[in-house]
């Protein structure tokens, strides 16, 4: 089976460009890449910038991608903002992993598994949406802290798994030298998400272990992608290998 699955930073949605707040440029570019599940980033909930919005829901909703999950990782006086997952199959065991180092700013990554059923047959797919830190020895911990936590070192080598998000990957080093080495492949080449206008850095990826593999990759380049956020957003087509339920 094949599956269609974004990962952005949307930027709380705000224009990288403009810097102003038009949530509906998102909506209308996650419908035109029509994904099975989205991984998001820096998704605001109840922030004055944002109309208050709470942006999974509207996301949600907008998109008919009835099953979500949230992780909040910044709080302020009034709202914050997090991880999302948006997905057109049932999403369980929703966690939060801290992988904030010492007094740095809160980072975590949001887990969840998503039931894909495709006429008799179903697999579970196991989603980490990430934001890593901005030092790089930051990034590195987090990524060890991520490679050895329980939700992760548990899951068996063939189990379909999808790591994903903003890494702040600034040379694009850290899939070799960390998740290669863990059994994932990067989706795609190697690609510039940042700044979205004219990116020069190679902050975002997608990562895939298991039974899944790779169709088609790329990042979105189009006039309203470069609008909409500060980041490009990746697209992947990847093949599932079923199993009946």
């Amino acid at each position: 089976m094949r599956l269609r699955i974004v990962s952005w930073n949307i930027h709380k949605g705000i224009g990288g460009v403009d810097r102003r707040y038009r949530i509906e440029r998102v909506v209308e570019l996650l419908r035109e890449e029509q994904p099975d599940i989205a991984l998001l980033q820096e998704v605001s909930e109840d922030m004055p910038r944002s109309r208050f919005h709470d942006q999974a829901e509207l996301l949600s909703d907008a998109l008919h991608m009835p099953h979500r999950a949230y992780g909040p990782e910044h709080r302020f006086s009034m709202g914050g903002y997090g991880n999302a997952i948006l997905s057109r199959w049932p999403l369980s065991n929703i966690t939060r992993v801290d992988l904030t180092i010492g007094t740095r700013k809160r980072r975590g990554v949001l887990r969840a598994r998503a039931r894909v059923r495709f006429e008799k047959h179903a697999r579970t797919i196991v989603l980490f949406n990430m934001h890593l830190g901005l030092a790089g020895s930051e990034r590195a911990l987090q990524l060890q802290r991520f490679l050895s936590c329980e939700p992760f070192k548990g899951l068996h080598h063939r189990t379909p798994i999808v790591v994903a998000g903003d890494l702040n990957d600034l040379w694009g080093t850290l899939g070799p030298s960390i998740l290669v080495p863990a059994g994932f492949r990067r989706a795609g080449e190697l690609v510039n998400t940042f700044p979205a206008v004219l990116p020069v850095r190679p902050l975002d990826g997608i990562f895939l272990r298991g039974d899944l593999r790779a169709h088609m990759f790329h990042a979105c380049r189009s006039r309203l992608a470069r609008q909409a956020s500060d980041h490009l957003p990746l697209v992947a087509e990847v093949d599932l290998r079923m199993t009946l339920d």
